[in-house]
């Protein structure tokens, strides 16, 4: 009289429980490897930035009195870059 009824069949829920148990551990293990990538990414940039700059080797410097860089007096095409005020 009780337990008359038959077990009902569940197995289409305990696979897709597992489906997602699976799915949600395997995202979790790609975002731990995104992150990972990310974090050596970072510290190659960081130690990168701590490496010390190359000097850097002074210009020669013009003729005293003149301002700007030194001309040949045959090199009349370089003109002086200026800015062009805009009519409004």
């Amino acid at each position: 009289m009780f337990f008359q009824e038959p077990t009902p069949d569940t197995s289409g829920y305990m696979i897709a429980g597992y489906v997602i148990a699976f799915l949600v551990m395997g995202l979790y293990v790609a975002s731990i490897y995104l992150r990972s990538r990310n974090l050596h990414q970072d510290m190659a940039v960081l130690e990168e930035m701590e490496k010390p700059a190359p000097v850097v080797q002074p210009q020669a410097k013009s003729q005293p009195g003149k301002k700007g860089p030194a001309r040949s007096k045959n090199n009349t095409s370089v003109r002086p870059v200026t800015k062009k005020s805009r009519k409004k």
